[in-house]
């Protein structure tokens, strides 16, 4: 089983090459489908774009109606209170013809009563005493005139009165129609209104996609540049790797015997298994502190434990603080400490293997707990 582990980690440079390659291209295929999804977005957001737009331009039509409607309703409304004016004045006119025409009429039933009452003596005496037969008929033709213009008069105030009764008619049915156009534009005007506000609120909604696409684009943009960064950083690190597995392949290799462990190298192991490891089983755990102690053994790696483990971006938790947390509180559990101690004495589950990490598509290695070892 030893011998199968070690030839597993002695995989030449150019299979550890074939599987970052895999990566790489994985890398690649997600950096194009970002693409994708960019140009996506770009049509998604000219479609928006364009949509706004035209709602921009019915709306400016909407408000050029709704300025029409209203200056229209205020047309009607003066219009409707000229008329009321007009009703007034003509409801007067009518009130004082009905009063002339009623005192009129009370004259001549006075005049008419009077005759009745004294006869025809009156007339008589009139007429004997003219005087003459010219001044006779002179006074007959006056009574007769008198009697007509009672008549005449009486019927020319009546027609003034039907003539105003029938135009205040006419200006209250005028009134009625105006009111009820003014209803019809009121109404034109509510529902103008509403495809006013409905437009905006579309007009919103638009923006507030546009405003959320173009932030889409500019995150894709990050995140296009956060690919490439990452396949940029991700070729380096293969050759990276490539390099140094190269050298640690073809390098002399120190016996367990010829290490000399300082104090507190047994601490910092254990706890550095503990945050690498620390939830896996204890093979998870034995796994990642022989790596540790393979590259003390090589000369491609520092000597030490400590130059091993604080070597500049090998290990994530010392990076992020977590180790320096876990040695000040010393969280490393008995089974780190035991997996400190058996690697520290040359015991390796990994073979020869210098890495580890979260197992990534297209890495080949051992795979213990949650990491592939390679």
């Amino acid at each position: 089983m030893m011998i199968l582990l070690l030839l597993v980690c002695a995989v030449p440079p150019v299979v550890l090459a074939t599987t970052t390659k895999e990566k790489l291209d994985q890398a690649q295929k997600e950096k194009e489908a970002l693409q994708d999804q960019m140009e996506e977005n770009q049509e998604n957001l000219d479609g928006l774009k364009e949509e706004r737009n035209t709602l921009q331009g019915e709306l400016n039509v909407l408000n050029g109606n709704l300025t029409d409607i209203s200056n229209n309703l205020e047309e009607l409304e003066s219009r409707i209170e000229a008329k009321e004016a007009e009703i007034e004045v003509t409801t007067q006119l009518l009130s004082d013809a009905i009063m002339q025409a009623d005192g009129q009429y009370e004259a001549m039933k006075v005049r008419i009563q009077f005759m009745y009452e004294q006869g025809e003596t009156t007339y008589l005496e009139i007429l004997l005493n003219a005087g003459s037969f010219a001044n006779m008929l002179n006074a007959a033709e006056y009574i007769e005139e008198l009697a007509q213009y009672d008549r005449d008069k009486l019927e020319e105030y009546k027609e003034v009165r039907d003539s105003i009764q029938l135009l205040r008619e006419q200006q209250i049915n005028e009134k009625e129609e105006l009111d009820e156009l003014k209803v019809q534009v009121e109404a034109e005007k509510s529902r103008v209104s509403g495809l006013v506000s409905r437009t905006r609120n579309n007009i919103s909604n638009y923006s507030g996609q546009i405003s959320e696409a173009e932030e889409a684009a500019l995150q894709y943009e990050a995140d296009m540049k956060a690919k490439e960064a990452d396949i940029e950083a991700l070729k380096k690190k293969l050759a990276e790797e490539i390099r140094l597995s190269q050298l640690s392949a073809n390098s002399t290799k120190r016996d367990i015997s010829e290490v000399t462990f300082a104090e507190g190298d047994r601490y910092l192991l254990a706890n550095l298994i503990y945050c690498e490891a620390g939830g896996e089983p204890y093979e998870g755990q034995l796994a990642v502190g022989a790596v540790v102690i393979n590259r003390v053994l090589s000369s491609v790696f520092p000597d030490t434990v400590v130059g091993v483990i604080y070597a500049n971006r090998q290990f994530s938790p010392v990076a992020s603080g977590r180790l320096a947390l876990a040695l000040g509180e010393n969280r490393a559990t008995e089974s780190c400490y035991k997996a400190a101690d058996e690697a520290m004495a040359g015991l390796t589950n990994v073979g020869g293997c210098v890495y580890f990490r979260t197992p990534v598509e297209g890495l080949n290695g051992i795979n213990i707990g949650g990491h592939v070892f390679y």
